[in-house]
């Protein structure tokens, strides 16, 4: 039976992003590099509030920033107020010699830290956070309207670097499909900064104008504006999958002194998700002499590494590829390509042996020169290449037999000799250096496992620990009967493939009881539902509140998600009606319990959130003996009025037959277990449409559910998270356990910085 004293637990694992007052201590270490990356500052909580370190890899420090408790009390002096150094009243610092600054009460402070006195000082040169600075400092370019600008730091004088822009053919923004721009308007924001990238000498700024003027529109009602006024229409360029015209990115180069404007001479960029800028399928070389970027065709199936000019616009090639398949130069939609441009050399992402793996090509011929990783493993991510010594760095999944999934640092010559692994043990390791130009000669290392806390360490590049800088203290989320989850290996419904998941055991468990069981989805294909460290976050934000409430819950990667190899990812491939292979979690189910005689499959419910929520409800349509009860938020159910990059991407750009068979619409006569469906009616990512047309359905084929719109509503439900959390809880609650929920409801959930950087970090 849930009890109050359940659901108060599950409230506090539910606001573990929200700060001060988190459930695990020192699990995230957010590096401030300072002196050209040799140092960095960050900031670790202490449960009430924060505490500032500061770092020294060559020397092996790590100490305070400074004596919290005498500047607290010297802060306190100075502003009358009261300043407790537990929880000092400022976000982040810039250390400089002997003192530091930061903003704290409304002002402007500057700290001497040999005396100890704190005074009001003059606000620097006031930073825009919707700019974008150069690198040297002096310039900044923002987005006005549908131009770019350019403002000097030094003198406050702007000017416009483009004067063409237009309504859906404006300078700087992403495709407005992905723009976020209902949560854009809650946090008073009017628009994110401009989609563009400063020349290394910080003459030019690489940008792109966004072209969808041609883009089918949609439409959203806002029923209760903020301003209290009549319901107000907001009108979104959104292309659906077959449409005949989708955004397009039309790469520009722009001289910030002079003005000029080149373009390049080449079709427009396919930009259905993000710029390519931003997800870096654009970028300078570094000496400034050319621009490098990524082009695919609308089929996905080729991919090729071009050269701009910036002085002319003209485009060359220098490497392409082709495949039966999707051609990724990574297998997760949104990260970084896997490419690097050396001085002659191209190192060059591709899975054409079954596996992703580093091929090396002459720069200026496009010729192979060679393979630089083989083998049964992915790599996951470059992180350093030292061209003096002829070796890559990079992490690797694939290494660790227990887990395919973990992440090994791993180092090998160009040339493709001397394999060698930095991390040596068998954790998952989460790396993280500072950018280039800044110095790299250490990479800061996260070492956990999905029931192992981490340690945060800087190693150099031979593994050896340099300084220890956390230990994430878990005290307090076991205090709330919090429990690790079990990493599991299961076969997946062919009976050979391996899949693996994480289970995670009721509060307060006993192997003597039964207890209800809820599969929490998240199908991909463009990311994990599960991830192979501790506490993953984002997605992990529903499975231990659903335990907490007394649930046994299970997260699994079935076939056609990322991080295997190309058949396994390949899987998904014109089968996104099999949701993550749901047949494979139906199996997973089948064998824990095998083992596990207190799961009852009996009372099996589903939950999920966006892709979860569609193949939420698909998992009630194709398996109705399994799944007695679902909660579906957010979803997509219908390919067919759905975003096109998405469902082109992994259903084919040409195959209405495959979008049919991804549509939850048609199967809707289908239902017998109990359904809830939930949709913000302001989401402008999965547009509420897509439930409600699902709803309709529903009702004409005489099905019982429920539907719950939440007014003002935004995809990720920010501003009312605790208010839709609990409303599914209740339902499951009430579906699964057959007992009424607690009358106890969790407080709201107040948006702040600290929280939107936890959620979306």
């Amino acid at each position: 039976m849930s009890t109050t004293q359940n659901y108060q637990a599950a409230e506090q694992l539910l606001r573990r992003p929200a700060r001060p007052g988190e459930l695990v201590v020192g699990d995230k270490v957010r590096p401030q590099w300072i002196d050209g990356g040799a140092r960095f500052w960050y900031a670790v909580s202490n449960g009430t509030g924060r505490r500032f370190m500061l770092v020294d890899p060559a020397a092996g420090t790590r100490e305070p920033a400074f004596d919290h408790a005498r500047l607290a009390a010297a802060l306190a002096t100075a502003a009358e107020q009261q300043v407790d150094p537990e929880a000092l009243p400022f976000l982040g610092i810039e250390p400089a010699g002997n003192e530091v600054t930061f903003v704290a009460f409304g002002a402007y402070w500057r700290c001497d830290l040999d005396s100890y006195v704190c005074e009001p000082a003059e606000f620097p040169a006031p930073g825009n956070p919707l700019d974008v600075t150069s690198p040297d400092g002096k310039s900044a370019v923002s987005q006005r309207g549908h131009d770019l600008w350019a403002r000097s730091l030094s003198d406050g004088r702007e000017w416009p670097l483009t004067t063409d822009g237009a309504p859906d053919h404006a300078y700087g923004p992403g495709p407005a499909a992905t723009g976020n721009a209902t949560l854009l308007r809650k946090l008073g924001v009017p628009y994110l900064p401009p989609a563009v990238a400063w020349s290394p000498d910080s003459t030019k700024v690489l940008a792109h104008r966004t072209d969808e003027r041609a883009v089918r529109r949609t439409h959203l009602v806002e029923a209760m504006p903020a301003d209290g006024g009549a319901p107000r229409l907001h009108t979104q360029p959104f292309a659906y999958a077959g449409d005949e015209h989708l955004p397009l990115a039309e790469l520009v180069v722009l001289d910030v002194a002079e003005g000029t404007v080149v373009r390049a001479r080449t079709e427009p960029l396919i930009m259905t998700h993000v710029s390519p800028i931003t997800v870096k399928w654009a970028w300078w070389a570094a000496d400034g002499s050319a621009i490098y970027f990524l082009a695919r065709p609308r089929d996905q199936h080729s991919l090729a590494l071009n050269r701009l000019d910036p002085v002319t616009g003209e485009v060359t090639t220098v490497i392409g590829e082709s495949g039966e398949t999707r051609v990724e130069p990574n297998q997760w939609m949104t990260e970084p390509p896997l490419v690097r441009v050396l001085a002659d050399e191209v190192l060059w992402f591709s899975q054409r042996d079954g596996w992703g793996h580093l091929y090396r090509y002459d720069l200026h011929t496009g010729e192979l020169l060679g393979r630089v990783t083989s083998g049964p493993w992915l790599v996951r991510q470059i992180l350093r290449v030292d061209e003096a010594e002829r070796v890559v760095y990079f992490t690797a999944s694939g290494l660790v037999d227990e887990d395919p999934y973990r992440r090994t640092v791993c180092r090998v010559g160009l040339d493709g000799s001397g394999f060698a692994r930095v991390t040596g043990d068998t954790l998952d390791h989460m790396a993280a250096l500072p950018e280039a130009p800044y110095d790299q000669e250490y990479f800061i290392d996260s070492a956990s496992t999905v029931d192992t806390a981490p340690v945060t360490t800087v190693r150099d590049w031979t593994g050896r620990v340099l300084v220890e800088l956390e230990r994430a203290d878990i005290t307090r989320l076991t205090a709330t009967g919090w429990t690790a989850p079990e990493r599991f290996r299961v076969k997946a419904a062919d009976g050979e493939t391996d899949l693996y998941g994480v289970l995670y055991r009721p509060r307060d468990f006993d192997p003597a009881r039964s207890y209800p069981v809820i599969d929490n989805l998240y199908p991909g294909p463009q990311v994990n539902r599960v991830a192979p460290c501790f506490d993953p976050g984002g997605m992990g934000m529903d499975a231990e509140p659903l335990a907490a409430l007394g649930f046994v819950v299970v997260a699994l990667d079935g076939r056609g998600t990322p991080g295997r190899s190309k058949a396994f990812h390949d899987a998904s491939f014109g089968h996104l009606a099999d949701a993550g292979s749901l047949a494979d979690h139906v199996a997973a189910l089948g064998q824990l319990a095998e083992t596990r005689p207190w799961m009852d499959l009996e009372r099996v419910g589903v939950f999920g959130h966006s892709g979860g929520g569609f193949a939420a409800a698909r998992a009630m349509l194709d398996f109705p003996e399994t799944y007695r009860a679902g909660a579906a938020l957010s979803g997509s159910h219908d390919a067919r009025s759905f975003n096109a990059g998405f469902v082109e991407s992994y259903d084919g750009a040409d195959n209405p037959e495959a979008w049919a068979r991804t549509s939850n619409l048609d199967l809707a006569d289908r239902l017998t277990g109990k359904l809830l469906l939930v949709h913000g009616d302001m989401d402008d990512q999965v547009h509420p449409h897509q439930t409600l047309r699902f709803a309709d359905r529903l009702l004409a084929a005489g099905k019982d559910f429920e539907l719950h719109v939440v007014p003002g509503a935004e995809h990720t439900f920010i501003d009312c998270l605790a208010h839709v959390r609990t409303r599914c809880w209740d339902f499951l609650v009430r579906e699964l356990m057959g007992t009424l929920p607690p009358a106890y409801r969790p407080a709201p959930i107040v948006i702040g910085p600290e929280l939107l950087a936890d959620m979306f970090a």
